[in-house]
Order: C-alpha cells, then sequence, then structure tokens
C-alpha cells in the first residue's frame, strides 16, 4: 500500500507554536485543534505538532475518507520549532 497525500491540494499549512505531547493519537491532536483553534479539520488543511525535544513532529491531515497521521524522527539535529506565534516567519 503506498500512501501518497497529494499536496497540491492542501490548501493551508498550520504549525501549532509551542510543545505537544506527542502521544498523542488522531483524535488527540482533533481535540487540540477543535478547541484551541477553532479551524475545520475537514477542509484541506495540514496540521503540524512539535514535541518538547524538537526531533521529531506529526502532521494530521484529512482527506476524502480519513486521517493521516504522519511521524517524522530526525536521526540528528532538531527543529526550529516557534514556541510562539510571533516567532513565525
Amino acid at each position: 500500500m503506498n500512501v501518497i497525500i497529494n499536496y497540491e491540494a492542501v490548501d493551508h499549512i498550520y504549525i501549532v507554536c509551542g510543545k505537544t505531547d506527542l502521544r498523542k493519537g488522531i483524535d488527540g491532536l482533533a481535540e487540540i485543534i477543535r478547541s484551541d483553534y477553532d479551524y475545520d479539520l475537514f477542509s484541506s488543511a495540514l496540521f503540524l505538532f512539535c514535541g518538547s525535544s524538537r526531533d521529531r513532529f506529526k502532521a494530521l491531515y484529512w482527506d476524502a475518507d480519513g486521517f493521516y497521521l504522519l511521524y517524522k524522527r530526525l536521526e540528528n539535529g532538531v527543529f526550529q520549532w516557534p514556541r510562539t506565534s510571533k516567532e513565525l516567519k
């Protein structure tokens, strides 16, 4: 099975600033988006979350029939993840 996200169909990419508990799965991350940001989870948006160690992130994406939950862990180094929205470039 090949998992392919059509990135051309993504209208918005939202970065959730600060630290997120990456033990959360689809439902937990979706609840953060619903309760803290009031965004439409079923739009063509990609939501990015980073853990406290900043060497891994999760991405939540809805396509026509379900959610993708993507996980990336760096072998070396860390991401420069914004702690607040003021740090976004």
